[in-house]
């Protein structure tokens, strides 16, 4: 009997002491319970960023960990990258108790993000491209800080999804939203945008604590 895939973690190594860290997650597909793999696109989109954020941060004492799903897919109420995360987060705990943790995510990874966020250690949430449905919940951002970037050309995840999700999340959290005009849902047009959105944004909430 085959056994079931296991979650990965990828910690870019770091000297001196750690005083936060980003975790990132790739996207995925909505139902696909093929084994999850750090080569396959959706991981791949996401390792520039994880590659800017270790550069950016590593003066600020800035830890990158990215994570690496059981499964492609998010398989309806099994939700199967959000144990996952929750798994991941624990993984950070451990290593860095009580140190502020930034959620960045792409995708399904920008969905499992924010479904995740009501974690202890969890300041804030980069949700690009997001793939939030209606039902959506908001109340686990209650008091976090939330960056929206969306390309207003993508027709995988639409922004009109997004805006909706974070028009709900402004009652309870602080929820910036930046349009990226053209782009797409894989975020080529303009990289540089994203990236130095997203490593600002890190930064920030590292440094609130």
């Amino acid at each position: 009997m085959l056994s079931e895939p296991a979650p990965r973690l990828s910690v870019r190594a770091r000297r001196g002491g750690v005083s936060a860290v980003v975790l990132v997650l790739h996207g995925g597909r909505e139902h696909s319970r093929a084994p999850a793999s750090f080569r396959q696109p959706a991981a791949l989109r996401m390792a520039p960023f994880a590659w800017t954020l270790a550069a950016d941060g590593r003066r600020h004492g800035l830890a990158v960990w990215t994570l690496g799903y059981r499964f492609r897919g998010w398989n309806g109420a099994d939700a199967s990258p959000v144990a996952d995360a929750r798994w991941a987060l624990e993984r950070v705990a451990a290593a860095h108790p009580g140190v502020p943790v930034v959620l960045v995510g792409h995708s399904m990874g920008a969905r499992t993000a924010l479904r995740v966020a009501g974690a202890e250690q969890v300041r804030g949430v980069a949700a690009l491209g997001a793939w939030v449905p209606r039902d959506e919940p908001v109340e686990q951002l209650a008091g976090r800080r939330v960056l929206f970037v969306h390309g207003t050309g993508d027709r995988t995840t639409p922004i009109s999804g997004a805006r909706r999700y974070a028009d709900r999340a402004r009652d309870v959290a602080d929820v910036r939203f930046v349009e990226v005009p053209g782009e797409g849902h894989a975020m080529l047009r303009r990289p540089g945008l994203w990236h130095r959105a997203v490593s600002a944004f890190a930064l920030s909430c590292a440094a609130a604590g």
